[in-house]
């Protein structure tokens, strides 16, 4: 509708306003309240660039990690108090995206069938010396090249990490190295590796 009120606007120099809007079947009253809101509209872009312009400036600062909600928080602890679905169209209509976190999804998938692993130690987690009682553990990060399987072992008199090992999948497949190469490549000495 705003193209024919711009096309009468244009053309009113050469035709009557009164014969444009009846040719294109345009009601005057609304020719003339969409003419005295340009102002308004103007000063209302203007004050969406302005916005934009804070909350690319915030954007920036937080390393382009913040979206709406952070945005709304931030300018809002500045004094600023805009409403946020303002602040969510005039992001999405400049493309400036926050960082979502990924919902954790868990890699382990047990085995329903499987019996569960013998308690070597009788959940007796006390040594009296080091070196008689190691219990280990792995578990896998997320990296930017691919997950991260990090495996080690504890002495439970020191509780101290006596060795560690890892190992980079970058298939991103979900399933682990399987321990036994963990432990196995700890006894050869290949990857195991002290903390000191």
């Amino acid at each position: 509708m705003s193209e024919l009120y711009r096309f009468i606007h244009a053309e009113k120099a050469n035709c009557p306003i009164v014969l444009l809007c009846r040719v294109l079947h345009v009601a005057r009253s609304s020719y003339y309240a969409w003419r005295d809101g340009e102002y308004a509209r103007r000063a209302r872009q203007a004050a969406d660039d302005a916005l934009a312009h804070e909350i690319a400036v915030l954007h920036i600062a937080s390393r382009h990690t913040y979206g709406v909600p952070r945005i709304h928080a931030e300018l809002r602890r500045l004094g600023r108090r805009v409403n946020r679905k303002r602040i969510a169209r005039l992001m999405r209509e400049r493309d400036i995206r926050g960082v979502t976190r990924r919902r954790h999804r868990s890699l382990t998938r047990p085995d329903k069938k499987a019996k569960p692993a013998p308690d070597l130690i009788g959940r007796d987690f006390h040594a009296g010396r080091p070196g008689i009682k190691l219990v280990g553990d792995i578990t896998y990060l997320p990296t930017a090249e691919g997950w991260l399987y990090l495996a080690c072992w504890l002495d439970l008199a020191t509780r101290e990490v006596v060795g560690y090992a890892h190992q980079l999948d970058q298939t991103h497949r979900g399933t682990p190295p399987s321990p036994q190469r963990f432990w196995s490549a700890g006894r050869r000495g290949g990857a195991l590796r002290s903390p000191c």
